[in-house]
């Protein structure tokens, strides 16, 4: 009889500590969804801000029709490519940032134009939606480094033992983190 009351108060105080991990998991895993939907917020900040942008360059730059086409398709693929935070994995996550990067690229050769047109690079409304894109960009940078965070400290947590154990029972997977684009480990060429 006693090893039974030893044998239930084990069971249930095993109970009692797994579904404490499983909480603060199911928790942890809340907080990497919320810093992902705000990764995806500040990308559609820049995304809302292209159209406009694009319109202001055609008023002044309107034979630069190629670059203008590059900027709208890259920002179609851009948007275009989305991922439900629960099911967020390598994968799919290289496939957003390499459509992220290529509207990047696509904006940086829409900005250099204006060094073509005095009164583009004049424009009040030009200034403006720069200082607002520079800013989204850097929100984007905060964004995805709060992302990275908040995923290495769900990581970490379903990998320590007992957690382990937890999460592999109840399909807790490892998030994975925003990297840098290629190349970026080398400093650029300037040249005068």
């Amino acid at each position: 009889m006693k090893s039974l009351k030893v044998l239930v108060a084990g069971f249930i105080a095993a109970i009692s500590f797994s579904s404490c991990n499983y909480n603060s998991m199911v928790e942890k895993q809340e907080s990497v969804e919320a810093a992902w939907a705000q990764v995806e917020n500040v990308y559609q900040r820049r995304a809302d801000l292209i159209p406009n942008l694009v319109a202001t360059v055609k008023g002044y730059a309107a034979h630069e029709s190629e670059t203008l086409t590059k900027v709208v398709e890259a920002r179609a693929k851009a948007t275009g490519v989305t991922i439900d935070a629960s099911n967020l994995d390598e994968a799919s996550l290289k496939q957003f940032q390499q459509a992220q990067d290529g509207l990047s690229q696509a904006l940086s050769r829409l900005l250099m134009v204006q060094e073509s047109y005095p009164d583009l690079k004049a424009n009040e409304q030009f200034k403006d939606l720069q200082v607002q894109l520079e800013g989204t960009e850097n929100r984007i940078t905060v964004e995805r480094q709060k992302f990275n965070d908040t995923a290495r400290e769900y990581n970490t947590y379903i990998r320590k033992f007992p957690n382990n154990l937890i999460a592999g029972f109840f399909g807790f997977d490892a998030k994975p983190y925003f990297t840098a684009q290629a190349g970026a480990e080398n400093a650029p060429t300037v040249q005068f």
